[in-house]
């Protein structure tokens, strides 16, 4: 028996996941005596897996604010494209890097025809190519381009 939380309960979930994301940053940050190590493969997975959540719930507020409000509609659909490509990029960085474990594969792409050895290969694959799935459905090549913003003095 699964029970889900009610739409009005999920903002204090969301507040205490960002929450957890600030924190995370700061003390990124204050590590002044220390010198902070690089990202490793296990933090590029989490940093992916919140942002195909996020890419997740920005499809359905987009999809819910389209009918009554286009215009708001269409920019949550933008925010949704722009996070999708946030998470590509994390996840070719994720690739780049290398593996701490000799169970890791040294490769640095994705191989979506083969099954990657373990975790965190397999969840942050298996995550990313769901959601290029989503974002395929719903988006034009066009919209995949990079998204450049001019700074203009």
């Amino acid at each position: 028996m699964t029970s889900r939380t009610p739409p009005d309960d999920a903002h204090p979930y969301l507040r205490a996941a960002s929450a957890g994301v600030r924190h995370h940053t700061r003390a990124l940050a204050s590590s002044d005596a220390t010198p902070s190590r690089p990202a490793d493969r296990l933090h590029l997975d989490v940093v992916h897996a919140h942002l195909t959540a996020l890419h997740q719930l920005l499809d359905r507020l987009a999809e819910s604010a389209r009918p009554p409000h286009p215009a708001a509609g269409r920019h949550l659909a933008a925010a949704h494209t722009r996070l999708w490509q946030a998470a590509s990029e994390v996840h070719s960085a994720f690739h780049l890097l290398p593996s701490n474990t000799a169970a890791e594969p040294e490769a640095s792409a994705c191989h979506p025809e083969r099954l990657p050895e373990g975790p965190p290969v397999l969840t942050i694959c298996q995550r990313h190519l769901a959601a290029g799935h989503s974002i395929r459905r719903k988006t034009t090549p066009t919209d995949l381009r990079p998204h450049t913003t001019a700074c203009v003095r």
